[in-house]
């Protein structure tokens, strides 16, 4: 049985890894190494969604999860043909509301987590305090600039980057504007809005 051990990562790169491994090897059984209870939730419910069985052990440095498929496993759903581009529309430099620091992490998480998309995002869009993952010193870069290698282009509102003072300072993309953001969006065959 092949061992997959995440423990050095935090979610969402445990569940990302995993899926990423039962994709290539449908059917297999797959021994995987957690850190902490919410990447062991989190796993077993991708497994289990995925027509495998999951047993679980402590082991050293948090859990042990076997995998085993149960019967037939169920192939992950392509995704459904959508007539125009998907979008990501980004409004600010935090996800959610509560803690600013911890929304300033799911950001990033998602981000990251677009990059592992078996279809990534054809456009992402940044406007208001959103357009401060696009300039220098964000830690979003990096998930961008991976995004921008898998052919996503990605513009920043200019107006919101003269508001923040970050024109200068554009890292990732291209300065676009209101007409545009809007006609983007109009053509958009589907949006998503973190």
């Amino acid at each position: 049985m092949e061992i997959l051990d995440c423990r050095a990562f935090q979610c969402p790169h445990p569940v990302v890894e995993v899926r990423k491994h039962l994709l290539a090897h449908p059917g297999q059984p797959l021994k995987v190494l957690v850190a902490d209870e919410i990447a062991r939730e989190n796993v077993t419910r991708l497994a289990e969604n995925q027509g495998y069985q999951v047993s679980e052990n402590s082991s050293e440095g948090g859990y042990a999860l076997e995998l085993t498929p149960a019967g037939e496993t169920v192939t992950l759903a392509p995704e459904l043909p959508v007539s125009g581009k998907t979008v990501v529309f980004v409004a600010s430099d935090a996800m959610g509301n509560g803690s600013d620091e911890l929304g300033r992490l799911l950001m990033k998480n998602f981000l990251f987590t677009l990059t592992e998309l078996v279809s990534p995002p054809d456009i992402l869009l940044f406007v208001n305090a959103g357009v401060k993952l696009t300039s220098a010193g964000s830690d979003a870069l990096e998930a961008l600039e991976k995004l921008a290698c898998l052919g996503a282009d990605i513009a920043s509102c200019g107006l919101c980057l003269d508001y923040f003072h970050l024109k200068d300072q554009l890292a990732i993309g291209r300065v676009s504007n209101m007409l545009a953001i809007a006609e983007t969006l109009r053509q958009a065959g589907r949006t998503i809005r973190p």
